[in-house]
């Protein structure tokens, strides 16, 4: 069988969701993919719900436009507040998201039946994660837990700094001295894998982190099998396209911190979603 060779379109509010498309390549290294990073609006985290699902149907469209056969939401926000949105605005193009990938992992690693999440304001306002996590194991206790400024020192490459170090321990320090702390921390941003070892060191190596960009590759994995849309031709060299909404030169230098290669600027193109 031939396969289908149309690439995947994966979108975040910026740069954090090149964490899931790193995951994504790695895992299918025969597909496509197009990947947009809407830098001139971020971050989604802080905004409405009404507002973050505007957002993400003017994004999607554009990567309609460009033939995707998959929409990835590497965004946890949009996830959690504009996944069904999608899924109805888009069909019969399936749309996957990070949440429910991510509270499946958790909920496989919890061994005490606590779990923290470490999200946005905007994730943790809309309590998608607890809900997800709640529906596999009812009886489970979740903690969520707002790491605004998380976005803004992985954007920064902070990864290893004081300033980092300092709000780990703002954040996470009071709910891991307790007695009854959770066992698993589950990265409810793409942002955070960024600053995994910082937050590794703080809660020590018996908590259990989960990586929600992992999971959601295996998803996209298993939703490409179930559907036969898998490009089989796997002797073509893999292809990505970068479309960003401001500041092409910013989204290639920071970028690279979260694919873990270089991304050359002219590489990336401008694109005003207001024109698509």
């Amino acid at each position: 069988m031939p396969g289908d060779p149309r690439p995947i379109g994966v979108f975040d509010s910026g740069m954090g969701g090149l964490t899931v498309l790193r995951a994504l390549a790695a895992r299918l290294p025969q597909e496509r993919f197009v990947y947009l990073g809407d830098t001139a609006r971020l971050p989604y985290g802080t905004k409405s719900a009404e507002t973050v699902r505007a957002y993400a149907l003017q994004a999607t469209h554009l990567l309609l436009s460009e033939g995707v056969k998959m929409v990835v939401i590497a965004c946890n926000t949009a996830s959690s507040v504009a996944l069904e949105a999608l899924r109805d605005a888009l069909s019969p193009v399936p749309v996957i998201g990070v949440i429910e990938p991510g509270a499946r992992a958790g909920v496989g690693a919890t061994r005490n039946k606590r779990i923290a999440v470490l999200a946005t304001e905007g994730t943790v306002r809309g309590g998608a994660y607890a809900n997800a996590i709640r529906r596999l194991m009812c009886d489970a206790v979740v903690i969520q837990q707002p790491c605004q400024v998380f976005v803004a020192l992985a954007e920064e490459g902070w990864a290893e700094t004081r300033a980092t170090a300092a709000a780990v321990e703002d954040y996470l320090g009071p709910l891991f001295a307790r007695p009854d702390a959770p066992d698993t921390v589950v990265l409810g941003c793409t942002h955070f894998p960024v600053l995994a070892a910082a937050i590794q060191r703080h809660v020590g190596d018996a908590i259990t982190l989960v990586d929600s960009a992992e999971t959601t590759a295996g998803a996209v994995a298993d939703a490409l099998a179930e559907r036969n849309l898998h490009a089989r031709d796997a002797s073509e060299a893999q292809s990505i396209r970068f479309f960003a909404t401001d500041s092409p030169e910013r989204f290639a230098r920071i970028g690279a911190i979260f694919l873990g290669h270089p991304i050359d600027e002219d590489d990336v193109t401008l694109v005003d979603l207001k024109m698509v």
